[in-house]
């Protein structure tokens, strides 16, 4: 039997797998929940006779919770210890995602949704924790790379399935499978997993731990209203201020706190900064791709919702089996020539669908594309979140994979906002101009809209015409993002190029969790 240790460093390669198998069927279950009600919004709508503002709630309620709570809740697994916590997080995630599935009204729907989120925030970095503080330092990293693919493309998993799920069945059905995933983890974490925790020598950060919560909260409601409401609305402007204020209060006070919640000065390092870095524009540029090519398949190609998830099947795949090799290809090349290698796949993707998407090229115009960003993604995720959780002591995993986790939903956020907010002024710039000379009536203003709108509005000769010059103006405001994306990603390349982390080996065994511990001391 297990027993709480600073150091769990388990020897058993079986029990190490087991414990592999166990975090990362848990991640599934969070992450296949993030993008599954986003198939279901019209079933939603419908079933519970709610707005769509009400609909975006209920999705968005999930990711803003879990973001907003990654950080204090991954101390409390430091602290508390990790087992406790993720078991904790599971039993709350399950019955919040059975209590959904039976949800009668929008109002019981949203609380389930912001339960699963607090659930959902105890479970995510304790996974990736438990693997940095159990795992020999010469299998971590290949550990953290299949827990990176699942992170990673666990999401187009999730989304498929629903989609599979909302053809065949219902939206309710939708959290049979999280329910499922939960309970299977349950008892794998039960038998499997060991527990560790750090040695607390100082209170907890509660000013820290509140101040990181309104900054997130402030900040991702911001990104994602930004785009809805308006980015000069009050209620935007007023969400901008609070979490960019608490952003620089929560710095202020980590600088001078004896036993702060994040030690701000490593950030100096490079191998954080850096990958903190990577995973911000990686993760942006992969939420953005992700709202451009599925309105693609959907509005131009005219696919339903499953066989336009599918379509995005062989990126998510490959994106998955990449990161699990990224750890044995950074061993060779080094972390730093791995990450550039990546980015530059992962550009020259992005390079390749904006030169090359059109209405008639189809699908086949797209898929080199996106074979060689699903590429170029696993092979730079791995090796940055390997950086940022080596960057902090063996005792404050849960800290160092909050961060991360963190890392990425800003950065998703942040896709979303810009990419998406290029593409649609891309599409509006591009039809006023096709529609040029045409009559302005109805159909004419619904096409302004969006390419939906259009679809929605044609008839007749005339709604031919609108929809011809919707989807070439959708494939407009698409070349429109895929540069800006080109863009990110060059300039990525070179801040990795010139202040990434060093391709030598790092320190091994406890000799470096030492070395990182009175870093931290010093810096404190």
């Amino acid at each position: 039997m297990h027993t709480d240790s600073t150091n769990a460093t388990v020897s058993d390669a079986r029990e190490r797998r087991s414990i592999l198998v166990a975090v990362c069927i848990a991640l599934m279950a969070v992450i296949a929940s993030v993008t599954g009600l986003n198939v279901a919004q019209p079933d939603l709508a419908v079933a519970f006779g709610a707005s769509q503002s009400m609909i975006l709630w209920i999705i968005n309620s999930y990711t803003l919770t879990m973001a907003a709570l990654l950080l204090p809740l991954g101390a409390i697994g430091d602290r508390w210890g990790r087992k406790p916590v993720l078991i904790a997080g599971l039993t709350v995630f399950g019955v919040a995602s059975a209590a959904a599935g039976f949800a009668p009204s929008a109002e019981v729907m949203l609380a389930a949704r912001v339960l699963s989120g607090v659930g959902a925030a105890m479970i995510m970095p304790v996974t990736l924790a438990v693997i940095t503080s159990t795992f020999p330092e010469q299998e971590r990293g290949r550990a953290i790379g299949v827990w990176t693919g699942v992170a990673g493309g666990g999401g187009i998993l999730g989304m498929f399935l629903s989609a599979a799920l909302v053809d065949v069945a219902n939206w309710r059905y939708l959290f049979v499978l999280p329910v499922v995933l939960v309970i299977v983890a349950f008892v794998m974490t039960q038998r499997s997993v060991p527990n560790s925790r750090e040695e607390a020598r100082h209170s907890f950060d509660t000013v820290g731990s509140l101040a990181s919560i309104v900054a997130v909260v402030g900040l991702i409601f911001f990104l994602q209203e930004g785009p809805e409401r308006g980015w000069a609305t009050p209620v935007t402007l007023v969400s901008l201020l609070v979490g960019a204020g608490a952003a620089v209060g929560f710095v202020a006070w980590e600088l001078r706190h004896r036993s702060p919640l994040l030690q701000v000065r490593l950030f100096r390092k490079r191998g954080l900064a850096s990958g903190s870095v990577v995973l911000l524009a990686v993760f942006g540029v992969q939420a953005g791709i992700f709202v451009v090519l599925y309105p693609f398949f959907q509005a131009v190609l005219g696919w339903s919702g499953l066989l336009s998830t599918a379509a995005l099947m062989p990126m998510a795949v490959l994106m998955m089996i990449t990161s699990g090799l990224a750890p044995r290809l950074a061993e060779r090349i080094g972390a730093r020539t791995t990450m550039a290698t990546g980015i530059l796949l992962a550009g020259a993707g992005l390079g390749l669908m904006a030169t090359f998407v059109s209405v008639e090229g189809g699908y086949l115009a797209v898929l080199p594309g996106m074979l060689a960003i699903g590429l170029g993604m696993g092979l730079s995720m791995t090796p940055s979140t390997e950086a940022i959780t080596s960057a902090l002591p063996r005792e404050r995993q849960g800290v160092a994979s909050a961060l991360n986790d963190v890392t990425r939903e800003f950065g998703t956020a942040l896709g979303i906002a810009l990419l998406g907010s290029l593409l649609s002024a891309g599409y509006r710039s591009a039809i006023d101009a096709r529609l040029d000379g045409l009559p302005d009536d109805t159909a004419a203003a619904a096409a302004r809209e969006g390419i939906a709108n259009a679809l929605d509005a044609a008839d007749g000769d005339q709604g031919q015409v609108l929809v011809r010059a919707a989807r070439e103006s959708f494939v407009d405001g698409w070349q429109t993002a895929m540069w800006a994306g080109v863009t990110i990603m060059a300039v990525l390349l070179v801040y990795v190029l010139v202040r990434g982390p060093e391709n030598d080996a790092t320190p091994s065994g406890d000799d470096a969790g030492s070395v990182r511990s009175d870093d931290v001391k010093a810096m404190g």
